[in-house]
């Protein structure tokens, strides 16, 4: 960088030290965004409108931000923080239609016990309180029904129709829980029982269990359509295809979030190894200054035991630093503290590789820094 624009440039950092409301400029805000990217807490001076740096002038030289060269500070190559990243998503309610009943939480009805041996006897018995079971459910007397059908149930507990006719009366009595149980009971035994399906379904529409409730009356309807599965279907689908559509929506929110928290942090190591690397330079135009040597004489000769073309501390003036904020493996070195801690003692003085070469997570960053240090062959 030019020797002048240096001055100005220490110049005006001062005068930011003495008056943060500088950076409040929104022509310099990028500047702004570079400091918080290294990790520079600003006050809240830096962020409120009103004082300009165009207002401060310099020895003389005029406004001081207009004199900087763009080369110098590139907003482009500048991450940005993203604040919003650490926001949580907070999930919007969804506008859902259709009556739901209160869940019951009776006790368990009597299930039939499946290892029992059916005798005929047993399985015309069952029929009998099957019949009676109808009759009671054909005049309203559901209590009676349900007895009945335990009965059956109890006598006979191979029979699907048995618990998909009492989950049946259980929906009629507003007992969505019970009635699912006697379903699930049924699908258990059959696995095809479309009245199984049917009674579960509308059970869980009951309690506003929309996706479910859609799930198992579609299936229903595929084993024996009827009007009653499409005329529920009808209002149990628009609100399971709402509740669908929100959890893509959020589920894209969510994924979008953590994509934008990896970038960040991808973001903030490659300002950490930009940094690194701007320091290093310093060092090495200090080294050169005071051996009396230009910074490209310093470059092209190398010293014995340091990296190759380099002076001890630095590093070499000839090197691409993109091959190395590119590389996925050094980027996530960086962030390590004993490697970042075992580059900074090896560039102070190249002589102590050898005390690293036995850590078997250092030595081979080290190599593979100085293999990319060693440029074009």
């Amino acid at each position: 960088m030019d020797a002048a624009k240096v001055k100005e440039l220490q110049l005006f950092v001062e005068q930011c030290k003495k008056n943060p409301a500088v950076l409040a400029d929104p022509s310099i805000a990028f500047f702004r965004d570079y400091l918080e990217s290294l990790g520079a807490k600003l006050p809240s001076t830096a962020y409120k409108t009103g004082a300009s740096p165009h207002s401060c002038a310099c020895e003389g030289k005029g406004p001081l931000v207009d004199e900087i060269d763009e080369d110098d500070f590139d907003a482009k190559d500048s991450p940005q923080v993203d604040h919003e990243s650490d926001d949580e998503i907070i999930e919007s309610d969804i506008e859902l239609e259709g009556e739901i009943v209160e869940a019951d939480n009776d006790p368990p009805q009597k299930m039939g016990d499946p290892s029992v041996e059916v005798t005929d006897e047993n399985r015309d018995v069952s029929q009998e309180a099957k019949g009676r079971a109808m009759e009671a459910i054909s005049e309203g007397r559901f209590e009676e029904a349900i007895e009945h059908l335990t009965e059956a149930i109890l006598l006979n507990p191979t029979s699907a129709i048995m618990y998909a006719t009492r989950a049946s009366v259980y929906i009629k009595m507003k007992k969505p829980n019970a009635a699912i149980r006697d379903a699930t009971a049924a699908l258990e035994i059959n696995p095809d029982s479309a009245k199984g399906y049917k009674t579960r379904g509308i059970a869980f529409s009951m309690l506003g269990k929309w996706a479910e409730a859609a799930k198992d009356l579609h299936v229903a309807s595929k084993l024996d359509y009827d009007e009653e599965i499409s005329s529920v279907l009808k209002k149990v689908e628009p609100n399971a295809h709402k509740i669908e559509e929100h959890r893509r929506k959020y589920d894209r929110l969510r994924k979008e979030r953590e994509d934008k928290i990896v970038e960040h942090e991808r973001q903030r190591r490659r300002a950490e190894a930009q940094a690194a690397y701007e320091k290093a330079k310093n060092q090495e135009h200090s080294s050169c200054r005071s051996s009396g040597c230009t910074p490209d004489e310093c470059a092209g000769g190398g010293m014995p035991g340091g990296f190759p073309g380099a002076m001890p501390g630095s590093v070499p003036g000839n090197i691409d630093m993109s091959k190395i904020l590119n590389d996925p493996e050094l980027m996530a070195a960086f962030s390590d503290p004993e490697i970042m801690a075992a580059l900074e003692d090896v560039m102070n003085n190249p002589a102590n590789f050898a005390k690293h070469q036995a850590n078997p997570k250092v030595a081979p960053v080290i190599a593979k820094m100085m293999g990319k240090f060693a440029g074009p062959k």
